[in-house]
């Protein structure tokens, strides 16, 4: 018996199978094993160093919850200037006027090839050098600074990569009833490319929120995974349980974060196939929005 794709396993195959699994899963568990027995070995598996995750809510008040308002605030700021920027630079690039499109390139191409860690260095020197930020502040100005430049030209490649992935009949159609260039972008390949950008958007996004470390890491921004030291030092060197922990809230926290994306994906989504809103000329020679009737069970619509 065959398949469309590819034919039946034969005996002979399937005992090959078999086997591979069976070694692979002695292979995961001498890794489990190893991991287990060099933590425990090490006492990184001992109650007293995980207690006080569970017992205490001092190093929840002390250290996490400090460091997480930290982390979601560098992101928040960083995510709200980066969009608009990567949707203004992503449109530029696709502008038909040379004064637009070539600066827009370089800018584009310029900060996406340079590391984000050596953008936020960069910022932060120059922010020591020529303002009066005080150093309080200052490491989360550079974090920001670096995260906004890095991250709006990634987004602004994902915008102009949606747009082009609409087919041409779009552009063309628009041009039919006598949409300008910009009624073109705003009212008919923005709309329909969102829902096509949005995965690529929400993995930018938790790439934002993760490159927040590097600015703990370099520029003593008092983020998340900032508080593993001090946490360690005052809780008997758990480092170990330190970065469970952390690991475990930016795993929630991201997951979360992907969860919205398909959510909302899936609601955009279903709102496309339910509406029959067209844009089309009104008689004064303005845009209307013209709304058809639902769609039926059977995929018709009504009359």
């Amino acid at each position: 018996m065959t398949s469309v794709l590819f034919d039946a396993q034969g005996p002979r195959a399937k005992r090959r199978n078999v086997l591979y699994s069976v070694l692979f899963l002695i292979v995961f568990a001498g890794a489990l094993w190893w991991v287990y027995d060099g933590l425990n070995s090490k006492h990184q598996l001992d109650w007293v160093k995980w207690e006080p995750f569970f017992t205490s809510s001092l190093p929840w008040e002390t250290y996490l919850w400090p460091g997480l308002q930290n982390t979601l605030k560098a992101a928040f700021f960083a995510l709200i200037i980066a969009l608009p920027l990567g949707a203004l630079f992503g449109i530029g690039r696709l502008s038909d006027h040379r004064a637009v499109r070539v600066p827009s390139g370089i800018v584009v191409e310029f900060f996406r090839a340079i590391p984000v860690l050596i953008l936020m260095i960069a910022a932060n020197a120059a922010y020591s050098e020529f303002t009066d930020i005080s150093s309080d502040m200052r490491p989360l100005y550079a974090v920001v600074t670096g995260l906004v430049l890095y991250n709006a030209s990634v987004l602004a490649e994902i915008v102009r990569a949606g747009i082009q992935s609409l087919p041409q009949g779009q552009t063309d159609a628009a041009k039919a009833i006598g949409m300008r260039k910009g009624q073109t972008m705003r009212y008919v390949l923005l709309p329909q490319s969102v829902t096509a950008m949005l995965p690529a958007i929400v993995s930018q996004i938790v790439v934002i929120v993760k490159d927040t470390a590097l600015g703990g890491a370099v520029l003593t921004f008092p983020e998340l995974l900032a508080s593993v030291r001090p946490m360690s030092a005052n809780y008997g060197a758990n480092t170990i349980a330190c970065f469970t922990v952390i690991a475990l809230i930016y795993i929630v926290l991201n997951f979360a974060l992907t969860s919205f994306a398909s959510w909302l994906e899936g609601r955009l989504r279903r709102a496309k196939k339910s509406t029959g809103a067209v844009v089309g000329v009104a008689p004064d020679g303005g845009l209307e929005t013209i709304e058809a009737p639902p769609v039926k069970s059977d995929g018709t619509r009504e009359v």
